[in-house]
């Protein structure tokens, strides 16, 4: 059986007319006639845009492909055995005072928050670009990390350059200002630079200017093994950012590329970022400048490269002592990564996690710094939250989530458009909003009503689904008599799968609790 569908995808737009070979996907008849609706036919016609999601820009997606090992491969163990970290009362162990509070960062520079999960690289893409106000003001209230993705500045068309350096971006201000005006002291807003960001001088930019307290260096994600790519709509636009220093494909300057253009044969241009390229002296030397520069917190996002590539991750990080490492499995994705490498390139998830906690531990037993770590890479509700904590701990403290988190966003704004379509504005509309947010009752009376007249739908979407993962995951742990989040450890699951028990190194449902089970039985 084929772990993936390659040639026809909703993802692509592209579908087979009959039957496919499970192999290459080409339907079992192909027949001379066909006006192409697979990949390899509508390739034959609109070429490398077929590569990509559609329509590009406007969507999510996420690998389709079905890994040998995932989450599901693995439950959570349950007791009725007394209580950790709480009196073993049956009065007191209640569900709704299970901690899930969560800490990261090295010395003294910890980042609290109210919750064991966050959202990662909002960046330059035009999705992030319209959800990032519902988004930023939501996770702000929620006491979460927010994480400002790549390329904000130079993508930014109101930005202003001097000698090569970014010296205003209102995008990335009116960012910041948004998440800024609702923190309410938990959490933290990092900026991320890649590349292209470092050369143009965001870091100095977002810390010096405008107060931000933490940068992530971009390794890669989880997505794609290639610098970030985005759609540009216009010749103009294509211009402006080859100009700014960016590699644009095809060539705006190209007279053939122009005249297509011009033609209507070529609708838009492809950005794309350059490939990093890691070394340690390099990276070491780059975290203390930002330390020098102000940044109180220095982090790392890194994708699902080899595992001899985790491993210089891991081993940088401990080297430089920094705040967070977040380790990315394949599979996700925002919608900006060929369709095809999304589904057939990196290390899944499951696997990733488990290669990092084999070395981070192994750098324990050494007794070398750890980091504090997150995981990322397909990770969408309590279940899926309370394996990957578990997998890494103690080492893993929080998930990254991506994809789902903007799937809030959109959702709670579309909901409002349909409620103001329906009853325009007024009261008729603020009595069907609290009947539609059942988080927003709650809001109002913690901010006031003028204050929850700033909230917009968007963010209560992205609350109220914060709100369900946090209690969902407190009555995950309390079933498993953990109340409090630290507590958490890699026998609080149990692998349904000899491969999943061999990929993780977690025990086997019939080989669990043999020692306790001798004492029990005698």
């Amino acid at each position: 059986m084929s772990l993936s569908k390659p040639n026809a995808s909703a993802a692509t737009g592209t579908r087979n007319r009959v039957a496919a070979s499970p192999s290459s996907g080409l339907c079992v008849v192909c027949e001379d006639g066909c006006p192409g609706t697979c990949e390899v036919g509508k390739s034959a016609i609109r070429g490398k845009e077929v590569m990509y999601p559609q329509p590009f820009g406007k969507t999510m997606a996420g690998s389709e492909k079905d890994y040998p090992v995932d989450f599901s491969h693995f439950n959570i163990q349950g007791s009725c055995v007394g209580a950790a970290g709480i009196e073993a009362d049956s009065d007191k162990a209640l569900f709704q005072n299970v901690d899930v509070s969560t800490q990261i960062g090295a010395g003294r520079n910890k980042i609290n928050m109210k919750v064991p999960f966050f959202t990662g690289a909002l960046g330059s893409t035009e999705i992030a670009r319209i959800n990032w106000e519902g988004t930023a003001i939501a996770i702000a209230m929620t006491g979460a990390v927010l994480v400002c993705g790549e390329n904000v500045c130079g993508m930014d068309p109101n930005a202003e350059f001097k000698s090569g350096k970014v010296v205003k971006s209102p995008e990335l201000a009116r960012r910041v200002e948004i998440y800024k005006d609702w923190y309410n002291g938990y959490g933290a807003m990092l900026v991320q630079a890649n590349v292209e960001d470092t050369r143009i001088g965001v870091p100095e930019y977002a810390v010096e200017k405008l107060k931000i307290q933490g940068i992530e260096l971009k390794w890669g994600q989880g997505a794609k093994d290639i610098g970030g790519e985005v759609k540009l709509p216009s010749l103009e636009r294509a211009m402006e950012l080859k100009k700014r220093g960016y590699i644009v494909i095809p060539d705006p300057e190209s007279p053939s590329a122009q005249a297509a253009y011009n033609a209507g044969a070529i609708k838009e241009f492809e950005r794309h970022s350059r490939l990093g390229m890691v070394e340690e002296e390099t990276f070491l030397k780059e975290v203390e400048r930002l330390r020098k520069i102000g940044a109180k917190y220095i982090t790392l996002k890194t994708g699902a490269y080899r595992p001899a590539d985790l491993a210089r991750a891991v081993k940088f990080a401990s080297e430089a002592k920094i705040d967070l490492l977040t380790v990315d499995g394949a599979g996700g994705g925002t919608g900006m990564s060929p369709w095809r490498m999304m589904n057939e390139w990196g290390i899944p998830t499951v696997y990733l996690e488990s290669l990092l906690y084999k070395f981070l531990s192994r750098l324990a037993e050494k007794g070398e710094f750890i980091p504090s770590c997150a995981i990322a890479g397909g990770i969408a509700l309590e279940d899926q939250i309370f394996k990957a904590l578990a997998l890494g701990a103690p080492h893993v403290k929080a998930v990254c989530m991506g994809r789902s988190t903007l799937t809030a966003a959109m959702v709670g704004k579309t909901q409002a458009r349909l409620l103001r379509k329906k009853y325009g504005e007024g009261a008729e509309y603020d009595d069907a909003l609290f009947k539609t947010f059942i988080n927003a009752a709650e809001l109002k009376e913690e901010y006031g009503e003028e204050a929850f007249r700033r909230i917009p739908p968007a963010a209560i979407g992205v609350y109220s689904y914060y709100d369900r993962l946090a209690i969902g995951l407190k009555q995950l742990m309390a079933g498993e008599r953990k109340f409090v989040l630290n507590l958490l450890d890699r026998n609080d699951i149990f692998a349904l799968t000899r491969e999943a028990a061999d990929v993780s190194g977690i025990p086997y449902i019939m080989e669990t609790d043999k020692k306790e089970i001798e004492q029990i039985l005698g």
